[in-house]
Formats: C-alpha cells, structure tokens, sequence
C-alpha cells in the first residue's frame, strides 16, 4: 500500500486540548462568529450546551454551542436540528471557528 497523507489533529488554541482529527474534516467553507469555521463530523474533549433556535446564514436551525472541557472557551456549535430537508446532512455535525483551533500533524 502507498503512503497517506498526514492528516493533522486539531486542539483549543487557547489550553491545546485536543478537539478534533484530520479524518473527521467534512468542510473549510463555514462562517462563525468570529470568521471561517471549519464543519468536523465528530468532537472530542467538548461540553455541548443546551438546545437554542438559531438563525444562521443558511437557515433556521437548532444548535447547541460547544465549549472546550478543559478551559471552557467556546468553540463554535453542533447542529441539532434543520427544518430545510437539504440541510439534513448537518444534523450532528460540529462547526468550529478556525481562530479557536491549532492544528499538529
């Protein structure tokens, strides 16, 4: 078998815990708050807070924000919910800001 690419792990910029791997990228095209944000299928070592309606760019959803578990910044949100069937597959994912994340092969 050939050799893969490496793909990195991402941690909390703020306390470098790990929240992310590389394999669980689904997108670098998502907006937060604070700019680009990057969608991840799975999150590690997060508090997800409680269930909110939350209007975004693409629609009503509702999301819940998550937070670090170990410095308790918050990161980003999980979608819970969308009422838009083209939307569907969001349902799960994490979105997290890319200036809240550091990334280490």
């Amino acid at each position: 078998m050939g050799e893969g690419k490496t793909l990195p792990t991402y941690f909390c910029r703020n306390c470098e815990n790990p929240l992310a791997l590389g394999e669980d990228l689904i997108s670098k095209k998502f907006v937060g708050a604070s700019g680009p944000a990057f969608m991840f299928s799975h999150a590690m070592n997060v508090v997800v807070g409680p269930k909110i309606g939350r209007k975004l760019i693409t629609g009503s959803y509702v999301v819940a924000d998550v937070m670090c578990s170990k410095c308790g910044e918050t990161l980003g949100w999980k979608y819970v919910e969308t009422f838009d069937l083209k939307q569907r597959y969001k349902e799960g994912m994490f979105v997290i800001e890319k200036l809240k994340l550091t990334k280490k092969y």
